[in-house]
């Protein structure tokens, strides 16, 4: 009777159905250079006929590998910890590799207790995942492994961190505005101490400046990451510069609330005033009345790209330093060309 279990099938088995020895078979399987290359077809096509599935645990004794990769992260439960996971697990399954999740949520002692444990297992690396741009203190002293961050910069310039770039998003959203020949930009965003913010707005200002342009209202107008606050501070920007045309949001939760508020007073989106989300948050920017055209970080992106560089660091290539990753602009209907008429004014104007 016939093998019914592709496990019970043996790399002696491959071996002796290509006709080579234990020792080649298992050459050629890991991809070894000193096997040629139409030795290395007949015992793939072998192990292939045979449905032969490679013991993990005795490939990572042959190559000092477990194939596997431990993710610390502080905010699993967040919108943007599981994109950057998908990333990572996808860009990880191509490698046919694994992660071990494990999610501190803001606790030292739980930190140090996971990556003890991940240790333990003999992750061949680590991915610290973190829960903004921001500095974090670097953990790389206590990890014997190569460590590579993610959306969060370590304090170790010896260290790689992978950073969504925010400067280069609000560039994009203010190009996109003028574009469009608006000239009254205002800016409503979230707290000042996160230096995504102060990135954003720096980089927005200095493209206005740059166009001899000032910021609608003055200054940009800091508060809390909701639709409660883009609704309040809407109604401020307004009061501050009646002419304002267009508005670029610090995330696409104050931008719904800025949009409730503009069509509340009478304010049509494009025509009046458009509208700049951040972060492509899909279920509500293309909710939101109107769609909302908004930043997408590319999230998903930045934990594959964290998986590359890793890789090399596993083979002994180590990159320090910042890599930051470009966003792109999603267009959706609040914003759009101004009506002819308007666009007329503007150009006498100025």
């Amino acid at each position: 009777m016939g093998r019914r279990r592709s496990e019970l099938v043996t790399l002696t088995d491959v071996a002796k159905r290509a006709g080579v020895s234990v020792a080649t078979a298992s050459k050629a399987l890991n991809n070894r250079s000193e096997v040629a290359d139409e030795t290395r077809a007949r015992v793939r096509r072998a192990a292939a006929e045979l449905s032969f599935q490679p013991n993990a645990l005795a490939r990572g004794l042959i190559s000092g590998r477990t194939r596997t990769i431990g993710l610390l992260t502080d905010e699993l439960g967040g919108r943007f910890s599981m994109p950057v996971l998908l990333g990572v697990e996808n860009a990880l399954g191509n490698q046919e590799m694994s992660v071990v999740l494990c999610d501190a949520r803001g606790d030292a002692i739980r930190r140090r207790h996971y990556i003890r444990a991940l240790a333990a297992r003999q992750v061949d690396g680590f991915i610290i995942l973190g829960e903004s741009n921001d500095v974090r203190p670097s953990l790389t002293h206590d990890i014997p492994v190569p460590v590579v961050y993610v959306y969060g910069e370590s304090s170790d310039p010896g260290d790689l961190s992978i950073l969504a770039d925010d400067a280069d998003g609000a560039r994009l959203a203010a190009e996109h505005l003028l574009s469009l020949q608006r000239r009254r930009i205002g800016h409503i965003t979230g707290p000042r101490s996160y230096r995504a913010v102060r990135d954003r707005a720096s980089a927005l200002c200095g493209v206005l400046r740059d166009r001899g342009l000032a910021l609608a209202g003055g200054d940009p107008l800091y508060g809390e990451w909701s639709r409660r606050w883009g609704r309040h501070a809407t109604h401020m920007l307004l009061a501050a510069e009646p002419g304002v045309d267009a508005i670029f949001c610090g995330n696409d939760q104050i931008a719904d609330g800025a949009c409730e508020t503009l069509d509340d007073l009478g304010r049509l989106i494009p025509d009046d005033v458009a509208v700049v989300g951040y972060d492509n948050w899909e279920a509500l920017a293309a909710d939101c009345r109107p769609p909302l055209t908004t930043i997408d970080l590319n999230l998903e992106q930045l934990g594959a790209i964290a998986v590359r560089h890793l890789s090399a660091a596993l083979d002994g290539h180590h990159r320090s330093g910042v890599i930051r990753q470009p966003g792109r602009l999603v267009v959706r209907e609040s914003t759009g060309p101004l009506p002819r008429r308007q666009a007329l004014e503007h150009s006498v104007t100025g």
